[in-house]
């Protein structure tokens, strides 16, 4: 008589499948190895041999098992997102042209001053739009110019690259010159993914998403 499945010492690939089911966020290796007691701990390279088996056996399932800039998560594939993101009843966030602006500026420049957007796209930049990327965990301030007054400098951060299924920034499209930014649009997906593409659920509203603050369309 087999042995009762609950009652089985289940391997190590089907121990972070349950982790990675579990979380409500990427998990890194670091955080894996850290629900193991000291004498059955797995290094990184077991780590990431179970990982690439549960890779595999994604390859005909409607999800998948990507790596962030965080760490590894289940995401649903973005062909049945029309579909799984009607559980939502919110709609994804649209966001202002002078955000998504702001935001390709300070991911293709970075570490990048205020003033330095404003120079490139000829208008102020808000506190508000600061504010939202901030708020979103998309961009944080890495330091300060040494220049009179000490501007902040702004970079991405790593919610920003799990957000947009990056594992790092070496994964953005790349662009000889960021100057025609609806080219940024359409190579890189500046609108939030479907929220059915991510596990962490639905997006959020933007307070910014409904128009620009300094008077550019927002389409």
């Amino acid at each position: 008589m087999s042995a009762d499945p609950e009652q089985r010492t289940p391997g190590l690939a089907a121990v972070l499948e349950a982790l990675l089911l579990a979380a409500d966020a990427p998990l890194s290796l670091d955080q894996m190895q850290q629900v193991f007691d000291l004498d059955e701990r797995p290094d990184k390279a077991e780590l990431r041999a179970a990982l690439g088996s549960l890779e595999s056996a994604c390859s005909d399932r409607t999800y998948q098992l990507v790596e962030v800039g965080s760490g590894y998560q289940y995401r649903i594939r973005g062909a049945y997102a029309r579909w799984v993101s009607r559980l939502w009843e919110d709609k994804p966030a649209r966001y202002s042209r002078a955000l998504l602006e702001t935001l390709a500026l300070i991911a293709y420049r970075q570490p990048i001053t205020r003033g330095e957007i404003e120079a490139v796209r000829g208008v102020a930049v808000s506190s508000q739009i600061i504010r939202t990327l901030s708020e979103r965990d998309w961009v944080r301030i890495v330091g300060h110019r040494e220049v009179p007054g000490r501007p902040a400098l702004y970079a991405t951060t790593r919610g920003f690259l799990d957000h947009f299924n990056l594992k790092s920034l070496d994964e953005l499209p790349a662009l000889a010159e960021l100057t025609d930014l609806d080219k940024v649009h359409a190579e890189f997906d500046f609108d939030p993914p479907n929220p059915a593409a991510q596990a962490a659920g639905p997006s959020v509203s933007d307070p910014d998403h409904n128009g620009s603050e300094d008077g550019r369309s927002t389409h």
